[in-house]
């Protein structure tokens, strides 16, 4: 009984950066969380094969890695929508969707575990995500356990079985692979610069009163707006103004409650009246990135379950 509470206590301290890995793996919280739970129950059936002779934390690390290379074989690259096609040509209320697992979702904190301040915040963005995603699934681990979580190429090779020559093979391999990655999401982040309190003020009542004229005042030129899982994306002032005229019926009455994703970033949750108009229900989360202090790109993460994920109400009075 013993041995029993001393193995769920050490996999607890482990929880926020298996989750951490596994998001970065999987593009997906919702993932993420599954692989860790699977995680909790192999040690636990397997607790009794645990003979020590690698640690602990590497053999949690090799049966959580495991499970995201199986359940990646099995899946298709997630994506951002701005990497998939061009902006949109003709403006029109967006129809064409494609399934919450094609897509990369943002991630609320991972825990208060201080070995997360060691983890660079800058793996965590959205765009990060992304790019790791275009890596093959083995690639990806030794990547993200290098250069992330600063593991010795001895401490990967142990993990996933191979030597350490096929570590440090595979991550060269990565880094070439991420340098030529040209995705427009890269390009359309600053997610390392957050945004000025005051833009983000101003967007939530320029789009709270639902004045058009000045929300799109708030955009860069090139400024562009996309809502997973929404294929559609819309880019440029005109065509923007044109959008927000076109779903001023779905939009207007909206409020916004602050929200940190990925790492601490500042995002605004998007409530919208509901269909008899007593009340406000949760519709997107918009992380918004800027450049000179105007907005260049607004990703509205148009999934409800993540409210709930990130602790906020199912409803609001209006």
């Amino acid at each position: 009984m013993h041995e029993t509470v001393f193995d769920e206590t050490l996999f607890a301290s482990l929880k926020p950066g298996l989750t951490s890995f596994c998001y970065r793996m999987l593009g997906s919280m919702d993932d993420a969380d599954d692989a860790v739970q699977e995680t909790s129950i192999r040690v636990w059936q397997s607790w009794s094969t645990f003979r020590q002779d690698s640690s602990f934390k590497t053999w949690v690390y090799r049966i959580a890695s495991n499970l995201c290379l199986d359940k990646l074989r099995q899946s298709k690259r997630r994506a951002l929508p701005v990497d998939l096609q061009g902006p949109a040509v003709a403006i029109a209320t967006p129809r064409e969707t494609l399934p919450d697992s094609a897509w990369i979702w943002p991630s609320p904190d991972f825990g208060g575990n201080p070995e997360d301040r060691l983890v660079r915040r800058d793996t965590l963005q959205l765009c990060f995500i992304a790019l790791l995603q275009t890596l093959p699934p083995r690639q990806r681990a030794v990547l993200i356990l290098k250069d992330v979580f600063e593991w010795s190429s001895k401490q990967i090779a142990e993990m996933l079985s191979i030597s350490p020559a096929a570590v440090n093979s595979a991550l060269q391999r990565a880094r070439e692979t991420m340098g030529r990655a040209q995705l427009r999401s890269d390009e359309l982040s600053s997610m390392d610069v957050q945004p000025e309190q005051e833009l983000l003020s101003r967007y939530v009542e320029a789009f709270e009163k639902f004045d058009i004229s000045a929300l799109v005042a708030l955009f860069h030129e090139e400024g562009c707006m996309s809502m997973p899982p929404f294929e559609m994306w819309i880019r440029g002032k005109e065509d923007l103004s044109a959008f927000f005229s076109l779903t001023r019926w779905h939009c207007e009455g909206s409020r916004f409650v602050p929200v940190k994703v990925n790492g601490g970033y500042p995002a605004l949750a998007q409530y919208m009246l509901d269909k008899d108009g007593s009340g406000l229900v949760p519709w997107g989360i918009h992380v918004i990135v800027t450049k000179e202090n105007q907005i260049l790109h607004v990703q509205n993460f148009i999934h409800t379950p993540l409210f709930s994920r990130f602790g906020l109400p199912e409803r609001m009075d209006r």
